[in-house]
């Protein structure tokens, strides 16, 4: 004979496994290490800064807001 055992349980841990080799899964396709972070990050600000180097008007300034007025 087999074991008795709880079909609740069993459901939960075979949810668990499937969501653990995602979760894997995942880890290998979008995981990056520090340093590739950090040139990824170093080439956006680069690009933005050529973009902004040949940008013919100037960026609109913003204007700071104004103190509300307490109700009276």
């Amino acid at each position: 004979m087999s074991d008795i055992l709880s079909l609740s349980k069993a459901r939960k841990a075979k949810a668990r496994s499937g969501k653990e080799a995602q979760a894997e899964q995942n880890r290998l396709l979008h995981g990056r290490t520090k340093a590739e972070k950090q040139l990824a990050k170093a080439k956006k600000a680069l690009a933005e800064r050529r973009i902004e180097g040949h940008r013919i008007d100037p960026p609109p300034a913003v204007t700071p807001l104004k103190p509300r007025k307490p109700n009276a």
